[in-house]
């Protein structure tokens, strides 16, 4: 089908899509001259807006209550933290979504937009820059995404995720100048985007593997550090709508304890997660409310 071919790799029929690409070299550029303003207050502004798009957006937004439902919220916290993740430079909400649950669908099998078997670069960016970009086309993507498709306010967002970049662009250049916008827009989103592109790539070829997938999906730290909580990609594809990736202590997952506070304060609820107890029991918490088996490997 169409979308399935967003990024899969078609021998001899590669295009680059010159217009992502044009965007892409322009922010690694700006990236690499945001050395020459560094300032610590724009670091500042840098790591914590990385933490916005990429925990608050990327991590609990599009992923974890998007893609896959591990949670719910109300409306104006989904919207909230739905703006956030447009800041990352990923797509708009069905774009990303969809493509998400296709990867899911086919992982590491024909038709997964972005597996290393096509190749580490590939995985990592050139299904971005080469195929088909279907950002905009919200017809085609609603069949992936009905339960977005029917929200005007993810159709609007979809169309003009670019917006909430430009206006956070002007903002930071009144309140701090060409350091803020250098390090704050150029830098935290060229970091952000390779953090999330590792998911892609090097999730799937370095790491360990707790549970018996049917893809190439590993645990890898340093990836989790980075994507505060989503490098722990085996425990993610064996249980994808738990809201909690990190299933032990050491298992950083700064995107669940967000989900965490969230509840806390009364905004989340109907919270999915799996217990590694219960996993090594052969049984783990199925959506029914039931419970399931379990393949543990370790």
């Amino acid at each position: 089908m169409e979308l399935e071919a967003i990024g899969r790799k078609h021998a001899g029929e590669d295009q680059i899509n010159w217009i992502t690409a044009f965007f892409m070299a322009m922010f690694h550029v700006g990236a690499i001259a945001a050395l020459f303003f560094f300032s610590w207050k724009a670091l500042f502004v840098a790591c914590f807006l990385w933490w916005v798009s990429g925990s608050l957006g990327i991590g609990m937004s599009y992923h974890r209550l998007l893609t896959h439902r591990g949670y719910k919220t109300p409306k104006w916290v989904e919207y909230f933290l739905t703006v956030c993740a447009t800041l990352a430079l990923e797509g708009g909400p069905i774009f990303w979504v969809a493509t998400h649950r296709i990867h899911h669908k086919y992982s590491d099998q024909e038709g997964d937009p972005h597996s290393p078997i096509d190749g580490t670069w590939w995985a990592h960016m050139g299904w971005i820059l080469m195929g088909k970009s279907m950002h905009h086309d919200t017809t085609t993507l609603a069949r992936y995404v009905p339960d977005l498709a029917k929200d005007k306010f993810h159709v609007w967002i979809t169309k003009y995720h670019y917006v909430p970049m430009i206006v956070l662009g002007v903002i930071l250049l009144a309140i701090g100048g060409l350091p803020f916008v250098m390090w704050g827009i150029f830098m935290r989103t060229v970091i952000g985007l390779h953090a999330t592109w590792a998911v892609n790539s090097i999730t799937h070829m370095w790491g360990s593997r707790r549970f018996s997938t049917r893809d190439l999906s590993t645990n890898n730290f340093l990836v989790a550090i980075f994507t505060f909580g989503e490098g722990w990609h085996n425990n993610h594809h064996a249980h994808p709508t738990s809201a909690r990736h990190g299933l032990t202590w050491y298992e950083v997952d700064l995107n669940w304890y967000g989900i965490w506070v969230l509840k806390t304060l009364g905004l989340a609820w109907d919270i999915r997660k799996v217990n590694l107890a219960e996993i090594k029991g052969g049984l783990v918490a199925a959506p029914n409310g039931g419970l399931v088996a379990a393949q543990f490997t370790d």
